[in-house]
Order: C-alpha cells, then structure tokens, then sequence
C-alpha cells in the first residue's frame, strides 16, 4: 500500500516540537555552569543617591549609626548654653515636628542636598509635601500661569494621547497630562500654549525655542524612562537660549535621573545647575518616607513665582505653596512672597519658613546621614558623575559582547547614566505572548519568587535583582537603576544575571509549550547527600594503633566498647588484632583493627611497610617514615609530630600524597584542667597538708595561729600563657575565672581575638613573662627543621624568659618537653626566680635494654638537685581522660570515613593532595576558632538563634540607652527599670554564645 504524507499541520507541529527541543537544549548548556556571581545589593529600583546597604546586617549597622549620628550631632543645650547631651532618636521620634532640634535637622538637610549636589548659592532650594508626580507639578504650577497669555510652554515629551506618546504608557505621560488639564480648566487657560516634542527626551536648538515663543521649557523626558539622556549639544542649545533672556526665559528638569549622572563636561554641569530650576523627589532616594521634595530655584524664576502669586490662574493647596502669604492671619488678601516661604538660602545660610505638619525629622535626618555616608564611600557630586558615565560605558561594553540584550536607547550619547533599558534580541522567540511569559518567569527567578517547571522541579529564587520592571509601555524588558552608587563589578553581575535568569526561564516556558503537545521531562534525582567516591568491591582498612579508651572494663583491660559500637554504627566493622585473611573481608566496608599495644618501630613496620591498611588513627604512638597508608592518617590530639609516615610527608604533612589530619580541642579543657591541678597545689602558698595534720590532732586555735599562715589568692595575679591555640585559651578562660591577669603571645594575627576576650596581648614571650607569677607553655614544637632534625619552638622558654618573671615564680610546661631549655630552668629554680616547676613529658624505655629516652630525660638531673620544686609527669597531662580519647576516636573514625568515602578532609594539616577536598576544620563546641560552619549550623538552630537574637537586641537595647541619655535623672530611671533585665540578658547572652559554639576567635 502506497505511504500518505502527513499533514501540513501535523508536519509544522513536528517541525515546532523538535525547534523548541533544541531551544531548551541551546539554553540548558548556556546555563549549564549554574547561576552567576550576585551583585552586593539586590535591589536596582531606587535613585541615584539610597541607602546602599549590602544585607541585613549591613543595614541593621547602618540603623545603629545613625542613631549614634543623631546623637552626636543634634545636642541638648540648658538656658545657660551648658551641652547636656544628645538628642536620641526616640525623642526626636515623639511628635518633635516643629522647633528645636527640628528646625535644625530640616536646615542642615537643606544644607547638605544644596552643597553636595553643587548648586550654586544664588539659587535658593524649596522643601515640600508630594512625591514625584504631585510634587513635580507643582514646581510647574508656580512658574506657569494661565493669566498670562504671552506665556509659552514647551515640554520635551509627546502630546498625551498622541501616537508617538502610546508607547510610553500613562505613567509617563501624566507630567503632560496635568498640564494640559490646568490650562484647561484655567479661566483664563489655553492648553494651545504648551507645545510637545515629537519624541522623547529631545531638546530643540534654540532657534526653535525662540521661534516657538517659549519663555518656560520642562524637561520630563530624560526622566520618563530614566534610560534617556540629553546630549550635550542640546544642553549648550537650552543655555544659549536661556542666556538670550535670563530675566523671562526658565528652564525646569525633573531632575530625579540626573543628579549625580550627567554624563556632560563638567562645566556644562556647573551651567545647568545655575541656570536651570531642578525637580527632586526624596520619598524613596534617601528619607525612607513618602511624601516629599526639594525643588532649586534661580533667582529670576523666582521672581516669576512672585509674580504669578499675585495674580494665580489656580489654587495651590497650602502646604505645597512655596510663595505663601506674608500675613498667614489674612491668607486671601495678604500679599504672597517667596521670603516667607519653605526656602533654604544658601547665602544667609537658613531656612526661610518650614514644613508644615510633616512629622518627618528623622527623614529629613537620614537624608543628610545618607549623603555623608554617600560621600565617604563614593565621594562629591562630581566623581557620582563620573561613575555613572563609567558604568554606563561598562553597559555599553558587556552588551557589545552578549548579543540576547541590548539596549533600548540606542544613540549612545542619549543613553542614561543613571539608569539602564534593556531589551531581549532572541530569534528563537517570535510570539509576544511568550516572550512576555519568559520575562515575566526570570523576573520571579531574579527575585525571590523562583520558577517552578512543569515536573514539579523547583529552582528557588537568585534574589540577584529585585525591581528590574520596565514601566507599562516602555519598549523595553528590564529598567534598572544603576549610575555611580554601583561599583562596574556589580553592574556586571546584574547583566550576568539577567541573562541567566532569562534563559532559565525561557526553559520552563518552553517545557510549558511541549507539554501542550504531549512532551514532558522527568524531574532529576535528588541527590541524597554527598557523592560517594569509594569503590563498593573492595574491603578498606584502617590501623588503630592506640587506646581508644582509658577507663577499665569488667575484664581489667581498657574498655573499647563506645569506639566499636560507634564503628559498628556507622556501617564499619571492628577487629581484634591485625589483618587475617584480606580476601574474607566484607567488601564495601571500612574495617577497623585495633591494635592499641603496638609501639616500636619493630612491632610496627612490619605490618604497615607494604600498605596493608589504607588509613591510621593514632595518639601518641610514633609512626615510621617508612610505614605506608596511602588513604590517610588521623592524629587523636592536635599536635602531629609522632605521625612520621612519608605517605602524608611526615609530622608536618608536607608532600605527601596521602592527608594528614588531626582533632584538635579534643583534649583541651582536660590539659587546661590539669594545668591548673598544678597551679593550686602551690599556689596559694597555703600548707594545707601541715594545717590538715594540726586541725585532725587537735593542735590549732584559729583565733589564734591563723595569723601565722598568711597567703595571696590567684585573684589579681598575673598569667602569662604562650600561644593562643586550643588548650592556651581554655587555660586563659580558666585563669580569668579565677580573677587573674591574662597575658598572651601569639602571632600579631591573634591579637584582636586575644583582646576581645579580655586578654592582654604581648608581642613576644619575654613581654608576656614580664612580670608574671605563673608561666604556662602551650605553642607547641612547631616545624621541624629537616636539615637539623629541630623544631622551631625548641627552648622557647630559656633565661630570657625566666629572668623576665617575678622572682618565686610558677612554671607549668604541660605542652612539649622540648619547648623549655631545661638549662635556664635549672638556673632559676637554683636562684630561687622559679620557685616550682611542673614538666609533662614522654618518657621512653627500651624493652630489651632499659635505655631511658625521651624529652623528660634532660628534666631527670633537675629533680635530684631540686626536690620538692619539681613535678615531673610522662605526658599523662591529657592523654589519661577517658572522655576526651573516646570523643576524639569517634572524630577520628567520622573523618576516616569522610576521606574514604568522600575524599573529604576535615582538619587537614599540611598540604592537600591531589583529588581530595577540604571540609574544614571541627572541634567541640566552645572549643578553638569559631569556623564557617559553626555559624552555619547555629544559623539552624532556630529557637536557639531567635532567642539569642532578643536577648542581644535587649542588651543593644539598654546599653545605647545609657549611652545616649547624659541626664543624670534620665539615667538613674533606666538603671532603675532595667538592671535586672540587662543581668539577666547579659548572662542568657553569654550561656547561649557558648551553648552555639560562637564564643572565641574566628577561622581565617
């Protein structure tokens, strides 16, 4: 039987299908590298001058500025003239709406809007109510009148209505609107006297103005899109024009896009500014608030407005007129003056009247705080200027190079400096309705919304660029606010996204369109967690070579059973003993063998030469260079020198290809703890074995021998402690506890932790010793030293040091024997400047010899010639909690399975091999640096978050209270009411900074 063709329509539907397949396709790999950097600021629909805070954190800080500004600079003054404090910003809240300090406030707004935008001084600038279509038209009102019949209007945007003007939408032709309908509902009006240019935003010649008849020009154009701009060939046309006749001839801009991006020589700008009346809006550019502006005035303008308000064609409703009546008592009849009105003149340097009923001296406050901040982050008028043409010229070049957008206003001299138009070019896309659906979907992606696709997969929101919507009409798709408040590297980072953010909506809408035809997509797998990157056919194995508990069993033994059943939960297996039959390993497993009496290089090389288990745990065995574990080792502790292996690059953890990890803090608290166990056995110098042995035989009168045992307590005297790593900080919290002085060293990196805490940082270890009752070691060896066999901190604590304390000194060296040169020791505790001692150190016997050795071995000689001023220990410091071993092996045993499973290294030390990745670094809670990660996971703990939240905003709270109010009285109300609450937070505050783990110094 002969084949059929399909039909046409069935044919074109095929046709479609497979078009928009390879269209989804075409975008999934242009955005196949996920989504771009964010800009700093999300937000791109406010003005040239704003509030650009970053986040939340940046503006809550921004919020506590200014109120300390307000504070500063608004003072309280008795009738003597004596400064008695700050005004706050609670006060100025109250209803302070009129008289000091608001009057104040509204001036110094005046004040710093005419100086940083540089107008000059013989233009004075009004202030009133209305935002930006109100307010506008009434700067209009004022100049034009409908009594005059010679007066003509001239407005640079299309006749409302007209077909040049439909583009545009009503939104940005009502400036003409109201125009036009107060020329026709005048008495006197004829809306013939207003001419409309015959496209947006141009400027005749002044030929054509003079022709025309013109006597007044306003200028909405450049701020119907705020993407326009005049060239500047047309601003040297509108002041030739006006030069021709200053006296009757005025110029008024809607000035709301230019100020601060008028792309023109700087002399031209200076022009305009003199010579020309400038509209600004502030309800949403600095203030905060709707509902008012500032107009500049030339003096010939107002000259006009006098006029005008001696005969007016129309009512201005009172709190917008700006030429009010001299007399208020006879409003109608009183003859009407710009001198009474809501001026700032510059010359005189004051207001001129006020605003009426405004309630808005704190806006009017934040406007000139933001114009400070504005200027110290981007400096005068004149560099906002500047940068606004540079990232108009960064537009202009990104857009050159990315062909799916382009730029609306195409004349490049007429592009805005303020604010970007930009429009789609995607061929692929011919339907409008479409095109509209993609742009409206990536403006849910560049906000917070997030697209949805048809099978359910759901990408949540960039958050990159909040209000990018072009006004109804405008032909374009996205309008956003740039100019010099942008650094270029987020302008950037806004058209990377907008880019993006089309694209990946444009895939939803077109599976929207395949599925109409039956073509649909499976949502993508979730991924569950972290990829695995072990082999599932083979058995792993791990050496354990130390005692994973120090508590003994039932059976008289160390007890391992936490670490096994911990294992065992995680999946692994744990043996007894070393590696039998490898191939009768369960594969897919991670098997653990515990081997904790392993301990020369004898017993130990030959099960680990050939790398017979993959990876280590260790405490303080000593590992041979030439024992191999080519997936890893993991220190129980912090310092790593007895792990030799060469897999890892020895102690130092360099040049290996194997990683090197440790689990500092571990066993912090319980060495800090010990540390202190040697302090209190002498110091206070109390006999308290002597006392015991009097008070038990009843041989002591406490009236009358007590006086016999004096003493000084820990409090107030001084602790030098040497390094700021994990046990060095929890001895110096214990220290402070105890109500002692703390001195650190630590590198210069340290210091603005150290301080934060209420340490005292010195420089060396001489400077923190200076002076000290009680020295205690905790840097560390340090590195070794390859050529010398050293390490960089051996006899850190030499004479210089020990000279440098109180004579009767305490030193404890709970850290490496190494550390302190035993020689200087013995001098002091000879001269008496060391009246105790106390090493922990290790202390080796050989089995077949006796042979001691060891860093304690230099100490031995000391104790014979000094007894009773030494306590020597063999490294038994830490290393007998059981607590502290169990935590560490568990933390041990998570990051040997991180590294096998994941190739996931937490706590690395030393170099990073090639194909791992770092996690980090983890330690208990309370415990070491406060990391990344710590803050990440507090940030889930929500009930606990939000209460340390209140609580801190509590303490902010009470404290800037007190901060701010200087009247005695004022204060002694608030301790009154408020101590309680301030204790109680204070201490809430603290207990929950340690219970998040966000108490101590930062990583990084």
């Amino acid at each position: 039987m002969k084949g059929t063709s399909a039909p046409q329509t069935d044919r074109q539907a095929m046709t479609d299908i497979a078009q928009m397949q390879e269209q989804r396709l075409s975008a999934l790999r242009q955005t196949a590298s996920g989504a771009p950097k964010l800009p700093s600021n999300p937000f791109f629909g406010v003005g040239p001058i704003t509030d650009a805070t970053t986040d939340e954190v940046d503006s809550r800080l921004r919020r506590i500025a200014f109120d300390a500004w307000i504070e500063k600079t608004y003072r309280k003054f008795d009738d003597r003239g004596n400064d008695i404090g700050g005004f706050t910003t609670a006060e100025i809240s109250r209803s302070m709406h009129r008289g000091y300090p608001a009057d104040k406030i509204l001036t110094d707004m005046m004040r710093a809007i005419h100086r940083y935008f540089g107008f000059p001084k013989t233009n004075r600038m009004a202030v009133g109510l209305g935002g930006g279509h109100s307010g506008f038209t009434v700067c209009i009102q004022h100049l034009m009148n409908a009594n005059d019949a010679g007066q003509r209007v001239y407005v640079d945007t299309p006749r409302p209505e007209s077909d040049p003007s439909k583009a545009a939408g009503f939104f940005r032709q009502s400036w003409a609107t109201q125009l036009i309908e107060m020329q026709r509902f005048a008495e006197k009006g004829c809306e013939s006297r207003i001419h409309f240019a015959a496209s947006e935003g141009v400027i005749p010649s002044a030929a054509e103005l003079s022709s025309l008849g013109v006597s007044i020009f306003v200028g909405v154009g450049h701020e119907t899109t705020g993407a326009n701009a005049y060239t500047s060939g047309e601003i040297r046309e509108l002041l030739s024009w006006l030069d021709g006749d200053p006296a009757n001839r005025h110029a008024v801009f809607d000035a709301t896009s230019m100020l601060g991006a008028m792309p023109w020589e700087p002399e031209l700008v200076s022009a305009v500014m003199a010579k020309c009346c400038l509209f600004m809006p502030f309800q949403k550019a600095i203030g905060g608030i709707s509902g008012y502006f500032v107009a500049s005035f030339t003096p010939h303008a107002l000259a006009l407005i006098e006029k005008n308000q001696q005969d007016p064609a129309w009512a201005i409703p009172r709190q917008l007129k700006i030429a009010p009546p001299i007399d208020p008592r006879q409003p109608f009849s009183a003859k009407r003056s710009v001198d009474a009105g809501p001026f700032y003149d510059p010359a005189e340097d004051r207001m001129l009247g006020g605003v009426i009923n405004t309630y808005s001296a704190l806006a009017f406050a934040e406007t000139t705080f933001g114009l400070l901040q504005s200027e110290a982050r981007v400096g005068s008028v004149v560099d906002l200027n500047r940068r606004s043409a540079a990232n108009r010229a960064v537009i202009d070049e990104w857009v050159k190079s990315h062909p799916l957008l382009s730029l609306t206003v195409t004349e490049a001299e007429r592009r805005g400096a303020a604010v970007t138009l930009l429009k789609v070019e995607d061929t692929d896309i011919t339907d409008a309705a479409i095109h509209a659906r993609i742009i409206a979907r990536s403006k849910q992606l560049l906000g917070y919304e997030g697209i949805t696709h048809p099978n359910g997969e759901y990408e949540p929101g960039l958050d990159a660029a909040r209000y990018v919507n072009a006004f109804p009409g405008t032909p374009g798709d996205y309008r956003a606010w740039v100019g010099g408040i942008r650094e270029p590297d987020d302008v950037v980072a806004l058209l990377e996204n907008l880019q993006y953010a089309y694209l990946r909506a444009k895939i939803v809408v077109l599976e929207e369109e395949l599925a109409k035809h039956g073509v649909t997509f499976e949502a993508p797998a979730k991924a569950d967690g972290a990829v695995r990157k072990d082999d599932p056919n083979r058995a792993y194995t791990v050496l354990i070579a130390d005692l994973v508990g120090l508590r003994f069993g039932a059976d008289g033994e160390p007890d391992y059973s936490e670490v096994k059943a911990y294992i065992e939960e995680k999946g692994g297996s744990f043996h007894l003993g070393p590696i039998g039959d490898r191939s009768a390993l369960e594969k897919g497993r991670i098997h653990f063998f515990y081997q904790p009496n392993l301990s020369t290089e004898a017993e130990i090389l030959p099960q680990t030469d050939k790398g017979q288990y993959d990876a280590l745990i260790a405490a303080a065995t000593f590992i041979p260079k030439s024992s191999v574990f080519p997936l890893g080792g993991v220190r129980i502790g912090a310092g790593t020198g007895n792990m030799g292996s060469a897999s890892w690059g020895g102690g130092n953890g360099e040049g290996g290809e194997a990683p090197l990890m440790n689990t500092p803090g571990i066993n912090s608290r319980a060495t800090a703890q010990m540390v202190f166990k040697a302090i209190l056995k002498v110091v206070p110098d109390l006999p308290v074995d002597r006392l015991h042995r009097m008070v038990a035989g009843g041989d002591f009168d406490t009236g009358r021998q007590l006086k016999d045992f004096p003493t000084a307590k820990l409090e107030g005297r001084k602790l030098a402690v040497l390094g700021y790593g994990n046990i060095g900080r929890e001895v110096a919290k214990l220290a402070k506890a105890f109500g002692m002085k703390v001195a650190i060293y630590a590198r210069e990196h340290h210091r603005r932790w150290i301080e934060a805490e209420g340490f005292d940082y010195a420089a060396s270890p001489v400077e923190a010793a200076s002076g000290a009752d009680v020295l205690s070691v905790h840097i560390g060896l340090g590195r070794l030293d390859a050529s010398t066999g050293t390490y960089s901190n051996a006899g850190t604590v030499d004479a210089k040091v020990l000279g440098a304390m109180k004579d009767g000194a305490v030193l404890v060296n709970y850290d490496r024997g190494e550390v302190v040169d035993p020689y200087a020791l013995d001098a002091a505790l000879a001269s008496g400047k060391i009246a105790h001692a106390a090493i922990d150190a290790d202390l080796f016997r050989a089995a077949a010899t006796g042979a001691l050795s060891g860093p304690m071995l230099p100490y031995l000689p000391l104790e014979t010639r000094h007894k009773g001023k030494l306590e020597l220990l063999p490294h038994a410091a830490a290393d007998t909690d059981h607590p502290s071993r169990v935590t560490g092996a568990k933390q041990a045993v998570d990051q040997i399975f991180d590294v096998i499973r994941f190739k996931s290294v937490v706590n690395l030390k030393g170099d990073l091999p090639e194909g791992y990745i770092s996690d980090g670094s983890r330690t208990p809670a309370g415990i070491g640096k406060v990391t990344k990660q710590v803050v990440a996971e507090a940030s889930g703990k929500a009930e606990l978050l939000e209460e340390l939240r209140q609580v801190s905003e509590r303490i902010a709270a009470i404290t800037g209270a007190l901060s701010a109010v200087s009247d005695r009285g004022h204060q002694a109300r608030i301790v009154e009411r408020y101590t309680g609450l301030l204790v109680e937070s204070a201490d809430r505050q603290r207990a929950l900074l340690d219970q998040l783990g966000l108490y101590g110094p930062a990583e990084g």
